[in-house]
């Protein structure tokens, strides 16, 4: 598969949010508005292509019976560095995302890739695929975030330009099932295309 074919997998043919159906968690929580999305879906890239990486290297001298639990503290290790930077630099944002940083360490998209992948594919292929499931990861989020951002406030990335409240229901939880629901289904009728 080419450089630019691993990349664009993990955008539309794995995209795990709307493909794939993992990182359920931080998808319905933290996509109430497009920031939110955007930030969330950055964070879990930064652990995911840098756990891919870290894994790829170790993966051929790790014995079998202990590498869940190997990989386990690999990603760890970059929540907890990712949890000190965002605190040091932008602490605003990680106010805003809270619980769900240290959550990406049992996210299943960053496992689910450490087993699926990086412990099987070199460390350059293991860092493309980090970066293409990242990309699809955060490009979801986002989108889920734009459309509940926009239906239930009439803004989107904090620029109202719809005037009223808009529809609560979709800045609660049973927006977020609804808008998953209807975006899964165009995403996977556009991707048969």
């Amino acid at each position: 598969m080419s450089k630019f074919g691993l990349i664009a997998k993990g955008i539309l043919k794995e995209n795990p949010t709307f493909v794939l159906v993992l990182g359920m968690c931080p998808t319905l929580a933290t996509t109430t508005s497009a920031m939110n999305g955007l930030e969330m879906g950055l964070a879990t890239m930064f652990v995911l292509i840098l756990s891919n990486i870290v894994i790829s290297l170790i993966a051929p001298v790790v014995p079998d019976k202990v590498h869940i639990p190997v990989y386990i503290v690999v990603i760890a290790t970059f929540v907890t560095v990712l949890q000190l930077l965002m605190q040091a630099f932008v602490p605003e944002v990680y106010e805003t995302l809270g619980l769900f940083i240290p959550l990406i360490v049992v996210n299943c998209i960053v496992l689910g890739r450490a087993e699926a992948f990086a412990n099987k594919n070199s460390v350059g292929d293991s860092a493309l695929d980090g970066i293409g499931i990242g990309i699809g990861f955060t490009l979801s989020l986002t989108v889920i975030g734009i459309v509940r951002e926009i239906l239930g406030s009439g803004s989107v990335f904090g620029w109202k330009f719809i005037a009223g409240d808009g529809i609560l229901a979709f800045v609660m939880a049973p927006g977020a099932f609804i808008v998953l629901g209807y975006l899964m289904v165009l995403f996977n009728k556009l991707a048969r295309r």
